[in-house]
């Protein structure tokens, strides 16, 4: 069912480091293989770049180039096979898997293509969750404001399956904001909702994005949505071409 509202959303208030000059994400020569009974796989290639505080980003390419591989390495979700991922200044391969952990729990939110959203947990609760792990006192507060900035205020006790796909999404932005993140991956999106449903989705996120002052990633197929962010970077064959 597609959504027609989007949340009225307050003037920007931008957190104290976007104001620092330093780059959210620096990558330096980033490699990914993987071995194979037929030889070793080369899915990632020196690939190299730096985002700056608040920037938006997409990242594009087809199907099977690396894009969802470089997003894994970008949040710590995998370790690479060379080179190195700066994330606020923290070199994320020098840490083991919990210290990755503690970085995503604190800088990093994610939007991902199936919502990610736990069938158990009412809305409520699945954006109370990253906030509860994070050992946050007060959780419910800010995941009810979350939830009603993005027009689902009313809906708080409902669970995922009694919600639409459009309404799914909505959740996942307000658990994704609701840690006020330096860095927000959104892995396509809009891959499982309809145009108008999606369109919608996509000046939702844009406009949290430009509210809260994060720093975007979008790993999108859709140039379309890739020039709505302020750079493009192209991946072709686990190298970075553009």
């Amino acid at each position: 069912m597609p959504d027609s509202s989007i949340a009225t959303l307050p003037s920007p208030v931008l957190p104290s480091s976007v104001a620092t000059g330093a780059p959210v994400l620096r990558v330096q020569g980033l490699g990914k293989r993987v071995a194979l009974a037929s030889g070793e796989l080369v899915i990632l290639d020196g690939i190299g770049f730096e985002i700056a505080r608040g920037d938006s980003v997409a990242v594009v390419g087809a199907s099977g180039s690396g894009k969802s591989t470089l997003l894994s390495l970008l949040a710590g979700l995998d370790v690479p096979s060379s080179g190195t991922v700066e994330l606020d200044g923290t070199e994320l391969s020098r840490l083991d898997e919990d210290g990755r952990a503690r970085v995503r729990a604190d800088k990093v939110g994610f939007v991902f293509q199936n919502f990610q959203l736990l069938p158990s947990l009412t809305a409520l609760e699945n954006v109370m969750l990253p906030l509860e792990l994070r050992g946050d006192a007060d959780a419910r507060g800010p995941a009810q404001a979350e939830l009603a900035r993005v027009g689902l205020g009313e809906r708080l006790a409902h669970y995922p399956r009694q919600l639409s796909g459009g309404e799914q999404q909505r959740v996942a932005l307000a658990r994704a904001f609701v840690t006020r993140p330096s860095l927000l991956f959104a892995d396509e999106p809009t891959g499982n909702l309809d145009t108008r449903t999606g369109q919608a989705i996509i000046e939702l996120l844009f406009a949290m994005n430009q509210d809260a002052g994060t720093t975007l990633v979008l790993v999108t197929h859709d140039d379309h949505l890739a020039s709505r962010c302020g750079r493009v970077l192209r991946i072709d064959g686990g190298r970075l071409v553009a």
